[in-house]
């Protein structure tokens, strides 16, 4: 259990970090870098928008390793989720700026945002199956978390690695090269992958299934006909996890330093430690819904973030750096709350035979209507209105989704996700149809 634990966490932290360091480099250089020719703010627009691009594929990554991870294991589709990821990535941080190749700059970005999109949508689906499907039935919300500390962990990473740089490297040379430093440090992924690949087995519910010659013939049409109540569930649940975070993450970067004109420093630091705070609290609150229940962590997460949403704005705009750290370490916890508990929920909600598709599929569709154009949206809102209040309803709304979502899910805390009579069930109605 702790290699799968610590191999679940370090493919995690490092494929998020892949996509964070991307989320960074588009607030803070990619506008001058590869769309110079826009003025300041149609610039930082088309740069959240290649942000956006990359999670727009991310169903059809779900869809695409949902499948392979279904019929043939959760191992080998997560480690071609990782592989995959670590390569784009990498070629990210070798790509030639507008000033060099000019327009097709942005297009090689795009495509390689394309497919960082596509890894990370069915990684994340196999690193939580691969913990909460070998986890102990009483501990899967504790264990199943590991998988989304790489959150927090690549976010910590990420904007560590940033601030460093910007201190060490004057403005010039960091618009010049110190922004590839990041990327190419990704290729890390490429030996966690291969490591992944000849250390660990299977998990046990996926072996079950194999034993039985259970395996669905098509698991993502099986699951749209046995499970499409679950998936809507599941993709409106994600949403304010997708929302909330990257306005916590991504777009105050741009809010702080081009709005508030604060140091790019204060903005990297509190956003640095809320990830801590995070980190911890995902633990916490996950352990929490092993003892009470996942639906009573995750509401009462996604109801405080709402009350939150004015005062995160109100204390970011003081400029106060720690009045802005107290604002984005609060609004990570509220965050917590609902992410800690999110893979033994959606878990939970699947059968075996189509666990993988299901909970990539209804994740990465929660995270396309969340997270994939909050960044565009806060700054449009602003931009529309001149005021944070814009954002903050938006966030409000987003919470009130995901909450009403949840409240519609029966309490899974209890559920045996290793139940062959279910799969024998599924795999029945499965050959009753082909006949």
């Amino acid at each position: 259990m702790t290699k799968v634990v610590l191999i679940s966490l370090a493919g995690s932290t490092i494929e998020w970090y892949d996509f964070f360091i991307y989320g960074a480099a588009a607030a803070l250089v990619f506008n001058q870098l590869f769309f110079p020719s826009f003025v300041p703010l149609a610039g930082t627009l088309l740069a959240f928008s290649t942000f956006a691009v990359g999670f727009l594929i991310r169903p059809l990554g779900a869809v695409l390793f949902g499948h392979f991870g279904d019929k043939f294991g959760r191992k080998p589709a997560l480690v071609a989720a990782l592989l995959t990821m670590g390569v784009a990535t990498t070629a990210i941080g070798l790509l030639p700026t507008y000033e060099t190749v000019g327009v097709l700059a942005p297009i090689m970005l795009v495509a390689l945002r394309l497919i960082q999109g596509l890894a990370l949508g069915g990684q994340w689906g196999g690193a939580v199956l691969l913990v909460t499907e070998s986890a102990p039935s009483n501990k899967r919300g504790f264990f199943g978390s590991f998988a989304q500390m790489g959150v927090p962990a690549a976010l910590i990473l990420s904007n560590l690695l940033f601030l460093a740089i910007t201190v060490a490297v004057p403005t010039e040379a960091f618009a010049a090269w110190g922004w590839r430093i990041p990327f190419l440090l990704s290729v890390l992924l490429i030996g966690v992958g291969l490591y992944a690949q000849s250390r660990i087995d299977d998990t046990p519910a996926m072996r079950n299934v194999h034993q039985a010659h259970a395996e669905a013939r098509s698991p993502v049409e099986d699951l749209f006909r046995t499970h499409s109540k679950a998936i809507a569930l599941a993709a409106g649940a994600t949403i304010v996890n997708g929302a909330s975070y990257y306005i916590l993450a991504v777009y105050m970067l741009s809010y702080g330093t081009e709005v508030l004109q604060l140091p790019r420093r204060t903005v990297l630091t509190g956003v640095l430690l809320s990830a801590v705070a995070s980190g911890v609290a995902i633990l916490a609150f996950a352990a929490l819904s092993d003892k009470i229940g996942r639906r009573k962590v995750f509401l009462s997460g996604a109801a405080l973030m709402a009350l939150w949403a004015f005062p995160l704005f109100w204390l970011v705009d003081t400029g106060s750096a720690i009045l802005i750290g107290v604002a984005l370490i609060m609004g990570q916890i509220f965050f917590s709350m609902t992410y800690g508990p999110a893979p033994a929920l959606f878990s939970e909600m699947f059968g075996t035979r189509v666990r993988y598709s299901g909970v990539s599929v209804g994740y990465q569709i929660g995270s396309v209507l969340g997270g994939a154009f909050a960044p565009i949206i806060a700054t449009s809102l602003y931009a529309t209105f001149g005021t944070s209040a814009a954002v903050s309803v938006y966030l409000v709304v987003v919470a009130i989704v995901s909450f009403a979502s949840v409240l519609l899910v029966t309490e899974t805390y209890q559920t045996n996700i290793h139940d062959m009579e279910e799969q024998k069930h599924d795999l029945e109605s499965s050959a009753g149809r082909q006949r």
